[in-house]
């Protein structure tokens, strides 16, 4: 081979690198049969293939491919806003919530009213535990029990995941192991306070070993566990 056909097999072997390299393409699946980074289409699609709701995307690199593995699905299809708009939205910190995890929120129709709380997957938002009709309470009330219910659940079931509440008061409670209401116990609302005070007592004969975490309303929207009636 003359140096111009040597020449000529280099450069085209050099395009070809680069025109492979431009074309391919890495595939997360966060849902499907089984979640990961694939390197090609044919793996990728065998993972999604029959199954239901399948949550994937593709990616030019492999480093953005990983990044984006790291994050909720939602997190990689939410479209790019132009910048005026872009300064209003929301998750500025560029932060995430853990989605192992659960979450927990209260609604009271009133103040004071019939009090509810209730316990989620924060990832799927399934109902793990709920309770309600408890008259004449207050949010900060069933925000606490919510909270203890969940810590005592956790320790029972020997689950060891974080816990997420936006109340920074039934933190605050649950820290202490004191409450701070104005609400006066009355005849009515008696169920409501016998289960303040099992969940006091709760915390004072139990160590817990979960984190509790604030949820970032501000940058992730209301927590998975909220009622809705806001």
């Amino acid at each position: 081979m003359d140096k111009k056909q040597y020449f000529c097999a280099e450069i085209t072997t050099i395009f070809y690198h680069i025109f492979t390299m431009a074309k391919q393409k890495f595939y997360v699946v966060w849902k499907g049969k089984k979640t990961g980074i694939f390197e090609n289409w044919n793996d990728c699609k065998a993972q999604i293939d029959g199954f239901a709701d399948a949550k994937y995307k593709s990616f030019a690199t492999k480093n953005e491919a990983e990044q984006a593995f790291q994050k909720p699905y939602q997190a990689s299809i939410t479209k790019k806003k132009d910048k005026k708009k872009e300064n209003t939205i929301t998750n500025k910190n560029n932060t995430f919530p853990i989605l192992e995890s659960i979450s927990v929120d209260a609604a009271c129709s009133g103040n004071p009213g019939m009090v509810e709380y209730r316990g989620v997957n924060t990832a799927t938002k399934e109902i793990i535990f709920s309770q309600g009709n408890l008259e004449d309470g207050t949010n900060n009330l069933g925000e606490f029990l919510a909270l203890v219910y969940a810590l005592a659940w956790f320790e029972k079931n020997q689950i060891h995941l974080p816990i997420y509440s936006d109340s920074l008061t039934a933190m605050s409670w649950v820290r202490k192991i004191q409450i701070k209401t104005t609400q006066e116990r009355t005849k009515k609302n008696e169920p409501l306070f016998s289960q303040v005070d099992r969940a006091l007592e709760w915390l004072k004969t139990n160590t817990f070993r979960v984190p509790i975490l604030k949820w970032d309303t501000e940058n992730w929207g209301q927590i998975p566990a909220d009622y809705g009636r806001k």
